[in-house]
């Protein structure tokens, strides 16, 4: 393959994506990635690195966390997913997303080993971010699980510093139907000897990380017991405080890396900046207002809804969309009902349907689109200057509008 379109072709259709195909995509299990790593070199046993799961704000914290390393003056590799406009934002260094040149010599390269031993989109991508970041010599790389954690091929790194910021109802065909059962399997990324965070304390799911914890000897924190002061972000979602809370934590476990308070207060305000990060309460227009947000889970959701109730508006117009395998009708029910929908699905095989999204609104003010472009265009064009759109409900939503 000579350019980066055709690389990310065959890398899209034909290796296995959960982002694209859903359940037929997902490949649990450990060892097709250990063989990988093995035959990449064991990369990453090369680096320094933090690992961070959970059901939401694992993205945010992990971008926060490399912000503040940024700060430091670190070589800071970042591995993040699923990506919003580009598949090299998944991977980058120092907040500079992997050049297309390495991503098409990467595979090139690879390319015999991944179609004969049918690797996975994910444990590809994996490989390809440990890999790299051997290769550029990061000083720390922050490592975000890409579903669940026990079992997610992430999961072969041996952290300095493992996280877990949150666990909710999400991804229950693979993780399991109860808060404890996701937790077992968020709590699959805790190591012998190394220290884990969390960032909720809740009764539910304390004792499943106080007994895998004691099990593995792992020193058990919790962030509330650690952070009572917040540092401002950039980060404009209330939802953040607790991800703030999380990556403040973070440097007091981190004793192996020099950053100072002054560093943590800069790095939390330069997060955008230093990481690129988007879609978290990304305001996209003032007159009217236009916030994108990445949330897709009833979790993540009550926080978002709880800030667009705060807004000061006229009219609010609501683009949505969803993915499939999501329990549609508490997560609709969240939002306010004098709004206007705008229903659409994103271009993605694993969209549902908004003929499937109609019927379980109590209202009727909603309006039905092929796209998410034909959504959004309709929203702008009923929208007065006081008014207020919010885009969202799916990170293929968001990614398409930005």
């Amino acid at each position: 393959m000579k350019t980066y379109s055709e690389t990310l072709d065959w890398l899209l259709e034909r290796l296995p994506m959960y982002q694209r195909q859903g359940a037929s995509a997902y490949r649990p299990g450990l060892e097709s990635i250990t063989q990988m790593a093995a035959y990449l070199g064991h990369p990453q046993q090369q680096f320094p690195c933090v690992h961070i799961a959970g059901t939401n704000g694992k993205g945010s914290t992990s971008h926060m966390i490399a912000a503040v390393l940024q700060e430091a003056g670190y070589k800071v590799g970042l591995y993040t997913s699923p990506h919003l406009k580009d598949f090299s934002e998944r991977i980058r260094i120092n907040g500079q997303s992997l050049a297309s040149q390495e991503i098409i010599d990467f595979v090139n390269e690879h390319q015999a080993y991944f179609e004969s031993h049918q690797s996975s989109f994910f444990e590809m991508t994996v490989g390809m971010a440990f890999d790299r970041f051997a290769a550029h010599q990061v000083d720390i790389a922050v490592i975000e699980v890409g579903l669940g954690g026990r079992l997610d091929a992430t999961n072969i790194i041996n952290p300095l510093l493992s996280i877990i910021t949150n666990i909710g109802l999400d991804h229950t065909q693979f993780l399991g139907t109860t808060r404890t059962a996701i937790a077992k399997e968020k709590a699959g990324i805790i190591k012998h000897n190394v220290p884990i965070l969390i960032g909720e304390k809740d009764l539910e799911t304390q004792a499943v990380f106080e007994t895998l914890a004691q099990q593995q000897n792992a020193p058990l924190f919790w962030a509330e017991d650690l952070v009572q002061s917040l540092c401002k972000t950039d980060l404009l979602g209330a939802y953040q405080k607790m991800n703030v809370r999380l990556a403040q934590a973070a440097f007091q476990l981190l004793p192996q890396f020099k950053v100072t308070q002054e560093q943590i207060q800069r790095g939390l305000l330069k997060v955008v900046q230093n990481t690129k990060l988007q879609g978290r309460w990304q305001i996209l227009g003032k007159a009217p207002l236009v916030v994108a947000d990445v949330a897709h889970n009833k979790e993540g959701l009550v926080y978002v809804v709880e800030q667009i109730k705060r807004q000061t508006f006229d009219r609010l117009h609501l683009v949505l969309g969803f993915v499939q395998e999501k329990e549609m009708a508490p997560i609709l029910a969240l939002f306010p009902k004098e709004a206007h929908f705008y229903l659409c699905a994103a271009n993605n095989p694993r969209a549902l349907a908004v003929e499937k999204i109609a019927p379980l609104l109590t209202t009727q003010r909603y309006s039905l689109f092929e796209s998410v472009a034909q959504a959004f265009e309709a929203a702008q064009k009923a929208a007065q200057p006081s008014d207020f759109i919010f885009v969202g409900g799916s990170t293929f939503v968001v990614a398409e509008v930005l």
